[in-house]
């Protein structure tokens, strides 16, 4: 039987931390800026953990 792949989704947008905790970034980062405040730019820029409620389907799509 072959390898289970990975979602290549999934490992473009999601890392693991050394406890095992996923790492995700912010959403509205991308585009459409300007009506955007300096605060919530900057704010947006720092990654942040998954919920615990979504941690367990995200390590399913990494972990394949």
């Amino acid at each position: 039987m072959p390898k289970m792949k990975t979602n290549s989704g999934a490992k473009k947008r999601f890392e693991l931390t050394g406890s095992g905790r996923v790492k995700r970034k912010h959403a509205f980062k991308s585009h459409i800026l300007t009506k955007k405040t300096i605060k919530q730019k900057r704010n947006l820029t720092h990654t942040s953990l998954v919920a615990s409620a979504d941690e367990k389907r995200v390590k399913a799509l990494l972990v394949a």
